[in-house]
């Protein structure tokens, strides 16, 4: 059983937790019962390319997905998913269902651009642009920034839908909240790790999916095919994909100046600088073991959700490597980013004063940091206080890793960035 370890945290805040069912997850019946239905479902589907495109044209009434070069992509990613992703049958269902839904707003997008053409004309002016692993601070800073009306970011729901299809009413939210239910009910202290609502600002790497070329995919699974593909290809036209999807979504709702925020980008500087070379960039560091040991053990605690067996030595080794493969990229390619637009953020320098560290951001960006902003901020954090939910204990041992041997590994990056 998933137990409590430590003692009760400050103002209430719940006792932290050992996730002791990882390699064995275990589900409330009611979550169970669903599993089981899509496990149904799972088994008359096929991840492959055709079918997933037949299932979105066939829904949207659509069939012009625009540049087609993202097919040989989708191939190789259905190919690594049906062969090394492990996926349990329900896994197949949430799998075509994920794919097709990519699919569906990719139509969706290119009608708005064929029948607005005046989106393209849209400007990306001067975005902050945060770039930094999970667990290094990176989420709350992007929620303190986002809770600038001045900025504009992505929330949850449209990152999952950006757009509405013509003449349908827009239940985008419903149905972010009924999947927001969902991971809540089969991953009850994912929340510690990362919460999640459906109004909650969200990261572009979900658009970026929309070009089917991201490492959001390997978060699936363990899948070096996929991995090696991706890692081999110029991302700069997808990054270009990226832009065209912050357009449609600035005309349709608005917004001049947009925060964002990808781990992603740690290890694509090149692309990202090339497509938003007036950004403002944002790059956070910690001590590259204890993030190590965070991640691995959240992506293991979602393999529950689509995989046949949940490993977590093995996804434990896979994210090690390829942790260290994204450090490697940010300490090679840190002089990409010019020095007059980007700053280095470090993790216990940003708790400890987070406020003053955002307006120093603000600064270098040259955005008004006036005392309706530092309000606005400040409700945020009254109303969402860091650890509400409690935290979760860490175990690199567990995951088949020494810290010793991680903290060697990865003394390039330490020393690099003082972490």
């Amino acid at each position: 059983m998933t137990g409590a370890a430590g003692s009760a945290g400050r103002a209430g805040r719940p006792e932290d937790v050992v996730l002791d069912d990882l390699a064995a997850p275990r589900f409330d019946p009611p979550v169970a019962a669903i599993l089981a239905s899509m496990a149904a479902a799972g088994e008359g589907l096929v991840l492959e390319p055709g079918p997933l495109m037949e299932a979105a044209v066939a829904e949207t009434g659509l069939d012009d997905f625009g540049d087609p070069s993202f097919v040989e992509r989708l191939d190789v990613l259905c190919t690594a998913l049906r062969t090394e992703a492990g996926l349990s049958p329900a896994g197949v269902a949430g799998q075509f269902a994920t794919l097709s839904g990519l699919l569906r707003n990719r139509l969706l997008i290119e009608d708005v651009v064929r029948r607005h053409p005046e989106v393209l004309a849209q400007r990306i002016d001067r975005p902050i642009v945060i770039c930094g692993l999970p667990r290094t601070g990176t989420t709350h800073l992007h929620n303190l920034m986002s809770a600038d009306p001045a900025l504009r970011s992505l929330p949850y729901w449209e990152s999952l839908e950006p757009v509405v299809a013509p003449g349908q009413p827009d239940l985008r939210r419903e149905r972010a909240e009924q999947s927001v239910a969902f991971i809540n009910a089969a991953m009850p202290y994912f929340k510690r790790m990362h919460e999640m609502t459906a109004d909650h600002v969200h990261e572009e790497i979900q658009l970026l999916a929309i070009d089917f070329s991201t490492m959001l995919f390997e978060t699936v699974a363990p899948m070096p095919t996929w991995r090696d593909y991706y890692l081999s290809h110029d991302q700069r036209p997808s990054y270009a994909y990226l832009a065209r999807v912050l357009k449609v979504l600035q005309w349709a709702r608005g917004g001049t100046r947009w925060v964002l925020k990808s781990p992603q980008h740690l290890e694509q500087f090149p692309a990202l600088s090339a497509t938003f070379p007036d950004a403002t960039f944002v790059v956070t560091h910690r001590d590259p073991v204890a993030v190590t040991a965070s991640m691995a053990t959240m992506i293991a605690y979602g393999g529950r959700m689509s995989r046949q067996r949940t490993d977590p030595v093995s996804i434990g080794r896979y994210w090690a490597e390829r942790l260290e493969m994204m450090l490697r990229r940010c300490v090679d390619d840190r002089g990409v980013l010019p020095d007059a637009q980007s700053i280095d953020v470090r993790f216990d320098e940003f708790m400890a004063d987070d406020i003053a560290m955002v307006s120093k951001i603000y600064g270098l960006a040259g955005q008004p940091f006036t005392p309706s902003v530092r309000a606005a901020m400040a409700a945020f954090m009254e109303a969402h206080p860091r650890g509400r939910h409690g935290g979760v204990r860490y175990d690199l041992a567990a995951l088949g890793l020494d810290r010793d041997e991680r903290l060697a590994a990865l003394a390039f990056y330490s020393a690099r960035f003082g972490v």
